[in-house]
């Protein structure tokens, strides 16, 4: 019979090492084009939290890091710069911060903060997406005789207070944006993070 010469257990064996080394070809030529759709290094790195060291931060003074691709500045704001906020009231366009887009439910406060000294935002002016100027002195400017410190932008008008809030009657239409973000503790600020149990 012609059967009587085949080798059973090596048919079995060869079936098996086939399989096997086709599957792993199978896997190896797969895993490229999986890769593709993951985000790239770059886009991780966009949208990822930045943290930033806030120990060294004098009162006064600002720091600008990047959160995907946009200047975020982080001042710290003396109380001489707390208590004249609400003395401005009756020059801005939204006082009360009323559209929900510009900041988070945590910031919806006068000062448009976490924790009152620190002021957090998305330094890209509203009007144009200039980069308005840090002026924090309380001291009459030459583009406002009143001023009590903030954000001008010098490229249109605009006027922002130490909390960020848009003037009336300049070209920028809404107040500069906050960005979600956090303390983990008293010396770091992470920018791109809810504070935990915020909405």
């Amino acid at each position: 019979m012609a059967n009587e010469g085949v080798n059973h257990g090596r048919r079995r064996f060869l079936t098996a090492t086939t399989a096997v080394v086709g599957g792993a070809g199978a896997l190896a030529a797969a895993v490229p084009f999986i890769k593709t759709w993951l985000p790239s290094a770059k886009a991780k790195t966009a949208g990822a939290p930045v943290q930033q060291d806030i120990s060294k931060i004098e009162v006064g003074q600002m720091v600008i890091t990047e959160w995907r691709g946009q200047p975020v500045w982080i001042v710290r704001r003396s109380q001489a710069q707390l208590d004249a906020l609400p003395s401005l009231n009756s020059r801005l366009r939204d006082p009360d911060s009323k559209n929900e887009d510009q900041q988070p439910k945590f910031a919806q406060n006068t000062e448009r903060s976490l924790k009152k000294e620190w002021l957090v935002m998305v330094g890209v002016c509203t009007h144009l997406g200039c980069s308005p100027k840090f002026h924090g002195e309380i001291k009459p400017e030459p583009f406002d005789a009143e001023w009590k410190g903030g954000f001008f932008c010098p490229c249109h008008k605009s006027r922002f207070d130490m909390a960020g809030r848009v003037f009336d009657g300049v070209p920028a239409p809404t107040n500069l944006k906050v960005p979600p973000y956090r303390f983990a503790d008293d010396k770091t600020l992470i920018i791109g993070v809810m504070p935990e149990g915020a909405a």
